[in-house]
């Protein structure tokens, strides 16, 4: 299709006075990017995209992702302009309260915005998630004679994302993989928010990329419509086996004349010349104006968008009716595993076996895949330690596109993103495995799954001071409780291989928001005073009883993985009268019935101590005033785990003198 420059050129225009009026009518937002890259969003919305405004999750839509999450204004404007169920009024109630238009993109809020951006770099890396989770469905689904999946990944980045350390870790897995599917376009403008983009970096990114395994074209005019389009096609069309990359040489903040090209540029400041800067674009004195040709060009063009998806439609039935298994598997994607079934399918532990959970993990994991063929387990260059390889199948690779073992490399904060885009795409159920001290690496995409309520699963280890030699380096004393504290983040730390089952079970069958097992590597006892059913199913609540007094109740004593071992050894020491409760997960606890949670910590019960090897802070909303938490407010120590644990007071021995003392 011919591309029409004269009407696309007055898009441009005309979404660059929708970005001056939102901004300017909220004072507040962001006016660098939208305004700079308008030819870009004409070219794309306007052309180039294969999408379908009225079913904005089609499975075979080119993805577009704004990584410069900041400028969503541009995003608004072209999904407005595209026929997406984003009207006018909504891009006028820009950043207020509830409205479908908040500041930053955000996943579940805005239709046809594929993921929430604004942390720089996220995108970047979400996007290589989209383009992974693409090649593995071309992969897993298409036959020879129905392709269902052949879509691009798009992704906008600024400066500043191409400076953030998370992009150029998921770059580096994009190139080494070779996800051809997947085109980066960098909003090259020279500028960041706090000034020229000189003062910070002077690198060739065309050399680098081309370095780490890709092919970059470079605009010298990032407004040529024309240019624009050549160089998304050349892209789309390149067999070379690389990702794509195009250098879009921009000015900043283009069409007002007071700022444009300068650092001032990036934000609102340009907003107080709206008036001038409108009369300058050739826009009329109405504000939020588009014209009757605009709209008529993206009304016809959203027509020959649905012949396209109605085409596809077709092809689609065709394959399903070929293909039931395959299809049945597709459908399988939206369901939530049922946490009892998968129990089932998970034998029951030996009763003298003496496993880390991190190995219990290894033997729970493989019957789980097996029962669920669409989960993928990836880790950063330690699948040997943390023990997550799905055993029945091999590593994805550029030979393997349909395994489900990924390598990520030593790339934590990259890996964690680009689960986040798999998890995006929703035909993936997407888990990744760490030690858990570099969570803190992986921790800002974590808590962006956390906001979007991606059900993505960590499977992190090594996770106490158990850790042993290593030393303090490697011995996440804060890092459980500072998980613990996102909201929407369910830490489970299972006690013993029983338990971990219960964890991988409840973990699997959330699909609300990210799970992360905290798993240990030194070998954990049996708990066979406690019931089978009693440890899996009680995990799936956050907190049982774990062991029952059979006397008057006079203390409780809690605890979560390795060190409720103690806290049921102490019982043993304290006499009938004392309870033991198992808290796996506090956020899973803390979501039960009051009724419940008084059934397991009965108010009246003020003697309690808690036991866990690492800070003591959250505890103290479990053992009360009156209570008392034995932990780790410091530092840990190179020894070995057992010596670790005994020289910083995590024994038996420490819960019984605290209880006897309260």
């Amino acid at each position: 299709m011919k591309l029409h420059t004269e009407i696309l050129a007055q898009a441009s225009a005309q979404a660059r006075g929708l970005a001056i009026d939102a901004v300017h009518q909220c004072s507040s937002g962001h006016l660098g990017l939208p305004l700079g890259s308008a030819e870009i969003g004409a070219v794309l919305y306007g052309h180039a995209l294969v999408h379908n405004p009225d079913e904005p999750r089609w499975l075979n839509r080119d993805r577009f992702i704004l990584s410069a999450g900041h400028g969503s204004m541009f995003l608004y404007t072209w999904l407005h302009l595209s026929g997406y169920d984003l009207s006018l009024d909504d891009l006028k109630k820009f950043r207020v309260l509830h409205s479908k238009t908040p500041g930053h993109p955000e996943f579940h809020e805005t239709p046809g915005v594929e993921c929430t951006t604004g942390p720089l770099g996220q995108g970047v890396g979400n996007a290589v998630g989209f383009a992974l989770s693409g090649k593995m469905a071309e992969a897993r689904f298409n036959t020879p004679e129905h392709a269902i999946f052949d879509h691009h990944v798009v992704c906008l980045a600024g400066d500043g994302c191409m400076q953030e350390g998370v992009a150029m870790e998921a770059c580096a897995f994009a190139g080494h993989q070779g996800l051809d599917n997947l085109i980066l376009i960098y909003d090259a403008n020279d500028v960041t928010l706090d000034a020229m983009a000189d003062k910070t970096q002077s690198e060739n990114t065309a050399a680098r990329f081309k370095a780490i395994g890709w092919d970059v074209q470079t605009l010298a005019d990032g407004h040529d419509l024309a240019a624009i389009l050549k160089a998304l096609n050349k892209a789309k069309r390149a067999a070379s086996g690389r990702p794509q990359l195009i250098i879009a040489k921009t000015q900043i903040a283009r069409g007002i004349p007071e700022v444009a090209g300068t650092a001032k540029g990036h934000g609102e400041g340009g907003a107080k010349f709206a008036d001038s800067a409108r009369k300058g674009l050739g826009l009329p004195e109405e504000h939020f104006f588009v014209s009757a040709p605009v709209r008529e060009y993206f009304a016809a063009h959203k027509k020959r968008l649905k012949r396209g998806y109605n085409k596809w439609k077709k092809t689609f039935e065709a394959w399903r009716a070929a293909n039931p298994g395959k299809a049945a598997l597709l459908d399988s994607r939206s369901n939530a595993p049922d946490a009892a079934a998968l129990l089932a399918k998970i034998p029951a532990f030996p009763a003298d076996a003496k496993l880390a959970t991190r190995a219990a993990g290894k033997d729970v994991l493989q019957p789980v895949a097996a029962e669920l063929p669409l989960l993928i387990s990836g880790s950063a260059d330690l699948h040997g330690s943390t023990l997550n390889y799905i055993a029945a199948d091999k590593d994805f690779d550029r030979t393997n596109r349909a395994a489900r073992n990924l390598r990520y490399g030593i790339r934590e904060h990259g890996m964690a993103a680009i689960n986040n885009g798999v998890a995006y795409d929703g035909i993936f159920r997407p888990s990744c495995a760490t030690f858990l001290v570099f969570a803190d690496y992986s921790r800002p995409s974590m808590r962006l799954a956390a906001l979007s309520k991606l059900p993505v699963v960590y499977l992190y280890t090594h996770d106490s001071v158990g850790v042993g030699e290593d030393g303090p380096t490697h011995q996440p004393v804060e890092t459980v409780s500072g998980l613990r504290l996102i909201p929407n983040l369910d830490v489970i730390r299972p006690a013993d291989p029983e338990e971990t089952a219960g964890a991988f079970a409840a973990a699997l069958e959330r699909t609300s928001g990210p799970t992360l097992l905290s798993l240990t590597r030194q070998a954990v006892p049996m708990l066979n005073d406690i019931p089978v059913n009693v440890r899996r199913e009680g995990v799936l609540k956050g907190g049982y009883v774990a062991v029952r007094e059979t006397a008057e109740l006079t203390h409780i004593l809690l605890s979560c993985g390795s060190e409720l071992q103690w806290a049921v050894a102490a019982a043993k020491q304290l006499g009938a009268g004392v309870r033991v409760v198992s808290l796996p997960s506090f956020a899973r606890f803390d979501a039960q019935s009051q009724d419940y949670r008084d059934s397991v910590l009965p108010p009246s019960c003020r003697q309690r101590v808690a036991i866990e090897a690492g800070v003591t802070d959250l505890w103290r909303k479990y053992v009360g005033l009156d209570g008392q938490v034995i932990g780790i407010d410091r530092f840990g120590l190179s020894a070995p785990g057992n010596i670790a644990m005994k020289e910083l007071g995590i024994t038996a021995e420490a819960v019984v003198a605290a209880a006897q003392s309260l």
